[in-house]
């Protein structure tokens, strides 16, 4: 069995709200709530969803329900009520990005070396393979709870998964709560959920894991919803003398090399969120008019450090951030 990591408490001065953070599903989580009395209850139900998630939907983890699926040699399967769930949402994504954030990539991520976890990774071996477009989103069938997935489709739900648990956290913590807000940050991919604290909730947004990187991220107000960050920055490794990171374009297998270094997306879920960032990722010279065509509140930063706002996001430092007015 394994052990989780403890929360630990942390002190970010603000009055009337508890914070704590712990490591979580390969990256860091944090969790944030008001009135601080409803902490405990909160990160209880914090670890209860997320403990499930990686059981349902880990490629990292052996005896998790995904890893189990791709490794019986077998064609159809009947999948949990959880996990049914976390394949509807990466499936309709894929449908909704035309196939820019697409769950068939884990056969090209093994393959290029992301076959573990992050930390756990190094250096691979061996040249950079051949790849190839990804099977597609097309060739796996989800109906209710019967899964039909054909030989040689390795499924990663990285691109909707982390996202779904920031939303299934979040809500499970405020029904724990029962009053106030809370708010829950995967890997800096945000959900928000009962009541913000006055002002909203301020959200730090990332740019870049690179130090002396400009600009700098940005300080948003939140009062609603989800923001969800993806870059090709956080995750790189190498592998035959090449630099890698995690963000696959179906249409290649290989990391997508468009001019976008860092996208954030605001939505009414984190799921959506984070599918629209990773496509916008992959989209390239083309994620400017697809964002646009969603209408979400978007920042991009170009590999240059330039930044581009989108349908509201605000300029100003501190400003408040729109609630999208679509969900996908």
């Amino acid at each position: 069995m394994m052990v989780e990591p403890r929360w630990a408490r942390v002190d970010l001065g603000a009055k009337g709200v508890a914070v704590a953070e712990r490591d979580a599903l390969g990256t860091d989580a944090r969790v944030a709530v008001w009135p601080p009395d409803a902490l405990p209850a909160a990160l209880a139900a914090v670890d209860a969803e997320l403990r499930r998630l990686d059981l349902q939907a880990s490629r990292f983890r052996g005896d998790s329900e995904i890893s189990l699926i791709q490794g019986s040699g077998r064609r159809a399967h009947k999948v949990s009520r959880g996990l049914a769930e976390a394949l509807r949402v990466a499936l309709a994504a894929a449908r909704w990005t035309d196939g820019m954030a697409d769950p068939t990539v884990g056969g090209a991520l093994s393959a290029l070396g992301y076959d573990r976890d992050f930390a756990s990774i190094g250096t691979p071996a061996g040249p950079l393979p051949a790849v190839g477009p990804v099977p597609g989103w097309r060739s796996v069938a989800l109906d209710g709870n019967r899964l039909r997935l054909p030989d040689g489709v390795c499924l990663d739900l990285g691109a909707t998964a982390k996202g779904l648990g920031a939303d299934r956290a979040a809500a499970a913590a405020r029904r724990a709560c029962r009053r106030g807000g809370v708010l829950v940050s995967l890997g800096g991919d945000i959900a928000i959920a009962g009541q913000p604290p006055a002002g909203g909730w301020p959200v730090a947004v990332a740019d870049s894991s690179r130090a002396g990187d400009t600009p700098p991220g940005q300080v948003v107000s939140v009062a609603a919803g989800a923001v969800a960050t993806s870059s090709t920055v956080c995750r790189q490794w190498l592998r035959g003398g090449v630099q890698l990171h995690h963000i696959v374009d179906p249409r290649t297998g290989y990391p997508a090399r468009g001019p976008w270094r860092t996208v954030s997306v605001a939505a009414r879920s984190c799921a959506v969120a984070n599918a629209a960032a990773t496509a916008a990722i992959v989209a390239g010279q083309d994620a400017r008019a697809w964002l646009t065509s969603t209408r979400l509140p978007a920042r991009l930063v170009n590999h240059d450090g330039a930044v581009l706002l989108l349908a509201g996001w605000p300029a100003a430092d501190g400003g408040q951030l729109p609630l999208a007015r679509r969900g996908s």
